[in-house]
């Protein structure tokens, strides 16, 4: 009787030591593989700042202090001090606040309003899509930065106003994207079996719409943050964002112009953080879209 070959066990036993190690590392490799790490760092430490700025800040960042007015960086002040001796490291942490608010919030605004117009235009077709595409097309033509001036100044200076009028003028990116997104799918098998099956549209956007444009709009989502936090900072920079005395870093910025060879320290570091935190935005949302894109994927 012919002997049977060794089994599955005996091979996987048998193999050289080390082969698992170095299938885990292929495997870690393969997945940090692009990863901007640098990216994710400085926006977890962004976020962090945002969330427990009370707890990190070293002082009050609207509170005067005549007695150290524009003080050079120190162990005492990391990053100095401005025209009115408050503290631009305490100012900085609850910019990133402010900051990141109006960037997801504006963000969520626009996503939402841009969505739900797109899938609608794309499920009920006919005469509705016209004239939501219309609509849509008549919107992308306005020059954005300076409707957002005008809107806040008749509106007024406030958190509030700067996040609706950021959210409800970059609703036509999301729209447009995700519609033709939304077409493709109504054109794909299983939504045409489940509305031969009899699911309404409701059901339809539900089910199957809505789940499968997820990466898409994460996607944007992330790249759309970025945009939105210049602008939130170049309104107040005009004096149009967030009212002051609160620490936005754009109020920093117009600030320091008076102080700009005097204090040095004035305009580079929130320069440096807006900077950094755009970049940082914007590297990750191209890292997301090589992931989450199909047709992009690099594995």
């Amino acid at each position: 009787m012919a002997r049977s070959g060794p089994d599955l066990t005996t091979l996987v036993l048998q193999q050289p030591a080390g082969v698992g190690e170095m299938s885990l590392l292929w495997r870690v490799r393969s997945v940090l593989r692009g990863v901007p790490l640098f990216s994710l760092a400085f926006l977890t430490v962004a976020i962090a700042g945002a969330v427990f700025a009370p707890r990190i800040a070293p002082y009050d960042p609207i509170q005067n202090n005549p007695v150290a007015t524009l003080a050079p960086p120190s162990f005492q002040y990391l990053m100095g001090t401005d025209h009115l001796g408050r503290d631009i490291l305490s100012r900085v942490i609850y910019g990133a606040r402010i900051s990141l608010t109006v960037g997801f919030l504006a963000v969520f605004v626009s996503g939402a309003a841009g969505t739900l117009i797109a899938v609608v235009s794309a499920v009920v077709k006919g005469w509705v899509d016209t004239v939501l595409m219309r609509i849509t097309d008549a919107f992308l033509s306005l020059p954005y930065l300076m409707v957002a001036v005008t809107v806040v100044s008749l509106l007024g200076p406030s958190l509030v106003n700067v996040i609706l009028v950021i959210g409800l003028l970059r609703w036509m990116t999301y729209a447009r994207t995700i519609r033709g997104e939304a077409l493709r799918l109504m054109e794909m098998d299983f939504v045409r079996l489940a509305h031969v099956a009899g699911s309404s549209r409701l059901r339809l956007i539900r089910r199957h719409i809505l789940p499968n444009i997820v990466n898409t709009l994460l996607v944007l989502s992330t790249l759309d943050v970025a945009l939105a936090v210049i602008t939130e900072a170049s309104l107040s920079f005009l004096g149009l964002g967030v009212p002051r005395p609160l620490p936005s870093w754009g109020t920093m910025l117009s600030e320091s112009q008076t102080y700009v060879f005097a204090a040095w320290w004035m305009p580079v570091f929130p320069g440096v953080a807006i900077t950094l935190l755009v970049m940082s935005i914007n590297l990750t949302g191209d890292w997301l879209r090589d992931r989450l894109d199909p047709t992009r994927r690099q594995l």
